[in-house]
């Protein structure tokens, strides 16, 4: 597993560190105005950066997305999480047979009863929901994006599994 330092740049912002398992590294300093820089060095030269990229606030988030496999689920990856602190996000796919087949978000009123959230959704045919509305609709092969903590997120798996969100 790659390995991430984090330091506090004072007046400047957050720095992180990412050495990667092929043994590049990757610098992403995190300004207060909101730019990102990443530092890429490879592992040949871990002294001079091999390319540099600045991001807008907006861009960061765009590609944190897309790298984090909200809008696209590699098909190997299918029940991938991450974890920041005490928020995960869990990919769930719904398997056939599954309570949630069929209804809302609403209807099942998910964060109520569970505490965690469904924040994208990505559909057998691609199709992409980020943030879907209360009606949407959940059909069966759709792959979810939960977000909570663990046991929020385990009582939500059991809700849209089950019908019971404990």
């Amino acid at each position: 597993m790659s390995s991430i330092s984090e330091a506090t740049l004072p007046g400047i912002g957050q720095k992180f560190q990412i050495e990667t398992l092929s043994g590049d590294r990757l610098i992403v300093i995190i300004h207060d105005d909101g730019r990102r820089e990443l530092y890429h060095y490879t592992r040949k030269n871990l002294e001079r950066a091999a390319s540099v990229l600045t991001l807008s606030d907006g861009e960061a988030r765009q590609i944190a997305g897309i790298v984090g496999g909200l809008t696209y689920v590699p098909k190997a990856l299918p029940n991938q999480e991450v974890v920041l602190e005490d928020l995960v996000l869990e990919w769930f796919t719904i398997q056939h047979g599954a309570h949630c087949i069929g209804k809302t978000i609403r209807e099942l009123q998910a964060r109520t009863i569970t505490g965690a959230s469904i924040v994208s959704i990505v559909e057998p045919n691609r199709v992409k929901r980020t943030n879907p509305e209360a009606d949407t609709l959940l059909n069966e092969g759709a792959t979810l994006i939960l977000a909570g903590d663990r046991s929020n997120i385990n009582a939500l798996k059991n809700l849209l599994v089950y019908g019971k969100g404990g």
